[in-house]
């Protein structure tokens, strides 16, 4: 309220009171509150620092007011991709579990991403309402730590959600898009930097072919121009790049001995290979066509695969494998699962190779260690990871504690991870970590076979199928006759840094005899 004289004055004078006193307000640490809830609190800190001051903020701040709202649009809060597993370097969107509108509360799930062991539903660590869907449905090879949505908080209006700059990559934008995002003669706009691990440093993106290529021939494109669209380094660059390396190697004159016929007198030879034209990419099978010298079908390769072939050929240059093969008397295993059959109960022979082999370590737990980089670590719960073969490549899931499992709940939990694993839905901790591995390829009918260990573990049991086989026994009496026997062969391999050749013979003797008389199997 003004006081009574003011009545006395003039409107001009008294307008002109009322425009110092807000002034006056607007400058003073209350005001300057007010206007940071007025304008938000991403517009406060950068705004306000410009305001104007004492009698000129009235018409501008009062038209900023009104304007603030529309230019900035309502604050993200970033759903990023996450790391589901200690390999992962990317990921896929399978299925979005919410949609765009729709309340989301802390642990709901969000979406099913698949990663380099299998597909994982991601939980939120926020709440709020799903305004923006970033990577949408069926979007490859995602890195880590991209904007895969965007949430903003309750009551604010999700529709205005003010898309992070950040975001938006070349290779995203639509073509009318980026034919609208040229820039103008004599305007120079910043190319977005996209740095890839290549020898050397990359300035432009890879088509997954043309990273095959590179990968595979020890190419470096760093010294390249791309020529696809985008600035993307196609697979005819990366090709025409091998052909260049090809050509400037010095190639020896050796005698090539071959299996055609001699060319009859009078017939013109070929041209020499240096003179040949050089295709600048391999023939495209065609469907329907008799295929041609040369021509493949790339095959896209899914991340579970490209990880496998990762550490199985890490797994095989850097850990010195060491082989033993013995042959194990099933004849009483056998028995015993028919009498349990007649019970209702069902075990496989799996279960009990898994019974037997956790029974085998808990005699020996110098054989259930793991390498750490530096020397073998002994392990205290003993975790028994199985092979199961899915259409996405081979997974190990893990029953845990297995030792302390009777057959029947071994054989309860290898069923229901088998399913998981098939289905693509395992939790990161259902096939992380391990101590000891076993692969059984008996099922397929194969004999033996020889398996790679899966580091960090130290060894990996490999089981063939159930053979029937004589043999010599000797009766009460001492008499000798012939007697079928069901044996199995398995291969044990051991990492000679961690379980030496007497060591590991003696995990197998004790296996063979665990197996022999199932009964002692009770006492571990």
């Amino acid at each position: 309220f003004f006081p009574p004289q003011a009545a006395t004055k003039t409107p001009r004078e008294v307008g002109g009171r009322r425009k110092m006193a807000a002034s006056l307000w607007l400058n003073s640490s209350s005001g300057r509150k007010m206007i940071n809830l007025l304008l938000g609190r991403n517009l406060a800190r950068g705004v306000l620092a410009s305001l104007p001051r004492a009698g000129s903020f009235s018409a501008a701040g009062s038209k900023f007011l009104h304007k603030s709202g529309e230019l900035l649009g309502t604050p993200a809060v970033k759903i990023l991709m996450p790391a589901l597993s200690p390999t992962m370097e990317e990921g896929n969107i399978v299925k979005w579990l919410k949609q765009e509108g729709e309340t989301v509360n802390v642990g709901d799930a969000l979406c099913e991403i698949e990663t380099d062991k299998a597909v994982v539903t991601m939980e939120s660590s926020d709440e709020g309402i799903l305004a923006k869907i970033m990577k949408e449905e069926g979007s490859k090879s995602v890195r880590l730590g991209t904007i895969i949505g965007l949430l903003v908080e309750e009551g604010e209006d999700w529709k205005q959600v003010e898309i992070p700059s950040d975001t938006v990559e070349a290779h995203s934008l639509s073509p009318q898009t980026a034919a609208a995002a040229v820039p103008s003669p004599g305007i120079v706009s910043p190319v977005p930097k996209k740095v890839e691990h290549q020898p050397g440093k990359l300035q432009f993106r890879l088509s997954p072919a043309a990273r095959n290529i590179l990968e595979t021939h020890g190419l470096d494109a760093s010294h390249s121009t791309p020529s696809g669209p985008r600035g993307i380094f196609t697979k005819e660059d990366a090709l025409k790049l091998l052909d260049q390396k090809q050509k400037g190697k010095s190639v020896e004159a050796r005698p090539v001995i071959s299996s055609l016929p001699a060319e009859p007198a009078g017939v013109p030879s070929a041209p020499p290979l240096a003179s040949r034209p050089r295709t600048a990419s391999p023939p495209v099978s065609v469907p329907g066509q008799r295929a041609s010298v040369g021509t493949f079908t790339e095959v896209p390769a899914s991340n579970i695969r490209r990880v496998i072939a990762k550490r199985l050929t890490e797994s095989k240059t850097t850990i010195p494998h060491a082989y033993a093969t013995a042959d194990c008397d099933l004849d009483a295993v056998l028995k015993l699962r028919q009498e349990l059959a007649k019970d209702n109960i069902k075990v496989s022979v799996n279960d009990f190779i898994i019974k037997a082999t956790a029974a085998t370590l808990k005699q020996m737990p110098d054989v259930n260690v793991t390498w750490d980089g530096k020397g073998p670590r002994q392990l205290q719960s003993i975790d028994i990871s199985f092979a199961v073969a899915t259409d996405r490549g081979l997974i190990t899931p893990i029953i845990k504690d297995a030792a302390s499992k009777g057959v029947q709940e071994i054989a309860a939990s290898a069923k229901a991870l088998a399913k998981k694993a098939r289905d693509g839905k395992l939790l990161p901790e259902e096939y992380q970590g391990g101590s000891f591995s076993i692969s059984n390829l008996g099922m397929f009918g194969i004999s033996s076979f020889i398996a790679i260990i899966n580091p960090p573990q130290a060894c990996i049991l490999a089981v063939g199928r159930t053979r029937t086989e004589l043999g010599i026994v000797v009766d009460g009496e001492g008499n000798e006759k012939l007697q079928q026997h069901q044996l199995m062969t398995v291969t044990l391999s051991s990492d000679g840094r961690m379980v030496d050749d007497e060591l590991a013979s003696e995990f197998l003797e004790n296996l063979k005899a665990n197996l022999k008389n199932p009964v002692r199997l009770t006492l571990y």
